[in-house]
C-alpha cells in the first residue's frame, strides 16, 4: 500500500487546515495542536480484536495496565487472556503495529513530512471505561488519533514533572490540567515533548492510535559516533570491522608504533608514564570524526529493525536483472527502512553495496518506483535490488 509524500504547501485536514510547512514552523516541538476530524470518516486500519490477537504473539511488544483499589498494575505480554470488555479501568498497548499490518504502515506514513529518521512507530491502545496510563509526560513528539469510541484528554504545560515514587508507571505527582478535550473518532491531538497529559477512555470500546517519534539523547549520539569511529579504526588496522566498520571509509594512518626513546629510568615503575598518556591523547587529533562517520552510525542505527519485523519473500522472486516487466511497480516492504546520506545507502541496519544514485534515492523517498523508472536503472543497481527482493525487503506489484 503506497502513501505519497505529502505536499508541503497544501493545506490538509490532517493538520487542521495547516500546510505541513506551517505546522513544522509553528507547532512542531513548540506547542500542542487539537485537530477535529483530522481524518474525516476515519476507520481504523485494524479492529479491536486484531489488536488483542497481536498481543498474544511472542514477537510483539505489548503491555496491560490496570488501575483499581490496589493501585496501578503493569504486565508485559504476550497475553493468552485479557480482562473482559465489561471490566473497567484497563488498557492494552501494542507497539509497532505498522510492522504487522500494511494499512497501519500506510497510515503512519501520512506523517512523512517529518523525516524518516524521526518517525518511530504506530502504537495502538484499546481500553475499557476509565482505562488509561495515568497523568504523565513523554520525551518524544506524538500524534494521538482517536480510532474507536471516545477518550478524554487533559493536558498541561506545567514545569513540575515530579513523579510518584514506587510505582510501576511514571505517574505525575501533581498534575494540574490546563486543557480538557474529548476526542471522537477521526479527531487528533499533537503533543510535543514534555507536555503533561492524561487520557481516559469513555466507554468500553476505546481505541487510540499513537504515531510516535524517536528522540535520541546527546549521550546516545556521542556514543554511536565514537563507536563508528572506533570500528573504522579497528577495521583498518586490527582486522575487526565490528558493526560500523564495513565497508571501510578513508581514514588516518594509525599504524605507527608508540616510541619512548630518551625516556629516563624511573623509580616508580607502577606509575603510568606521562609520555604514554600524552601520546594516547595525541591520537585523538588523527581520529576521523566527520559527516561520513556520523552518517555510517546514524544510517545503520536508524534503519535497524526490531525482532518483531518479519519478512515474507516470494517463493520465486522476480529477477530484475533478467528483465524488468513492462508494467507494475517496485515497493518497499512495510517493515523495510531505507535511507541515504551523501554516497552511502542504508537498508535494514546494513550498508548497501553500492553508492547512492537518483534511482535509489527516489525509491527511499517514495517507497516505490514504477516499472519505467526501474527499467532505467543501471545493471549494478538492478543486481542489488534482486538481492533485496530475494530477502523480502522489496516486492514487485503488478
Amino acid at each position: 500500500m503506497h502513501t505519497p509524500i505529502p505536499d508541503l504547501d497544501r493545506p490538509t485536514p490532517l493538520l487542521g487546515g495547516l500546510t505541513p510547512r506551517e505546522f513544522m514552523r509553528d507547532y512542531w516541538q513548540k506547542k500542542p495542536l487539537l485537530v477535529r476530524q483530522a481524518i474525516p470518516g476515519f476507520q481504523p486500519p485494524v479492529t479491536i480484536r486484531d489488536v488483542q490477537t497481536l498481543a498474544r504473539r511472542e514477537e510483539v511488544e505489548s503491555r496491560l495496565i490496570t488501575h483499581g483499589e490496589r493501585g496501578w498494575s503493569l504486565k508485559h505480554g504476550p497475553f493468552r487472556r485479557l480482562p473482559p470488555a465489561t471490566q473497567p479501568n484497563w488498557t492494552l498497548l501494542v507497539q509497532s503495529v505498522d510492522l504487522h499490518d500494511d494499512a497501519s504502515a500506510a497510515l503512519m506514513r501520512q506523517f512523512r513530512f517529518i523525516s524518516d529518521a524521526r518517525l518511530d512507530d504506530l502504537m495502538i491502545s484499546i481500553a475499557t471505561d476509565g482505562g488509561g496510563v495515568g497523568p504523565h509526560f513523554d520525551s518524544y513528539d506524538v500524534f494521538l488519533l482517536q480510532g474507536h469510541g471516545r477518550r478524554r484528554w487533559r493536558t498541561s504545560r506545567q514545569a513540575d514533572r515530579a513523579l510518584v515514587p514506587g510505582l510501576p508507571l511514571k505517574i505525575l505527582a501533581d498534575f494540574q490540567p490546563e486543557a480538557d478535550d474529548i476526542l471522537e473518532p477521526g479527531d487528533m491531538l499533537y503533543l510535543p515533548p514534555h507536555v503533561c497529559h492524561d487520557g481516559v477512555a469513555i466507554g468500553n470500546d476505546c481505541m487510540t492510535l499513537s504515531i510516535g517519534f524517536r528522540v535520541p539523547s546527546q549521550a546516545t549520539l556521542a556514543r554511536g559516533l565514537l563507536e563508528a569511529a572506533a570500528d573504522q579504526i579497528s577495521a583498518q588496522h586490527l582486522g575487526d570491522p565490528g558493526l560500523y566498520g564495513h565497508p571501510c571509509l578513508p581514514g588516518p594512518d594509525l599504524a605507527a608504533l608508540y616510541t619512548d626513546a630518551g625516556e629516563p629510568a624511573t623509580r616508580t615503575p607502577a606509575a603510568l608514564p606521562d609520555s604514554l598518556v600524552q601520546a594516547t591523547l595525541d591520537t585523538l587529533s588523527k581520529v576521523r570524526l566527520d559527516r561520513a562517520v556520523a552518517a555510517r552510525f546514524l544510517g545503520q542505527w536508524l534503519t535497524s529493525l526490531p525482532d518483531s519485523a518479519l519478512f515474507d519473500p516470494a517463493d520465486e522472486p522476480l529477477s530484475l536483472s533478467a528483465g524488468v516487466p513492462a508494467s507494475g511497480r517496485l515497493t518497499l516492504d512495510r517493515c523495510t527502512r531505507l535511507m541515504y546520506c551523501g554516497q552511502q545507502v542504508f537498508i535494514n541496519g546494513e550498508v548497501a553495496p553500492l553508492a547512492a544514485n537518483p534511482g535509489l534515492e527516489a525509491l527511499a523517498d517514495q517507497r516505490m518506483l514504477d516499472a519505467g523508472t526501474v527499467g532505467q536503472l543501471p545493471p549494478e543497481t538492478l543486481a542489488v535490488l534482486d538481492e533485496w527482493l530475494s530477502e523480502g525487503w522489496l516486492h514487485w506489484e503488478d
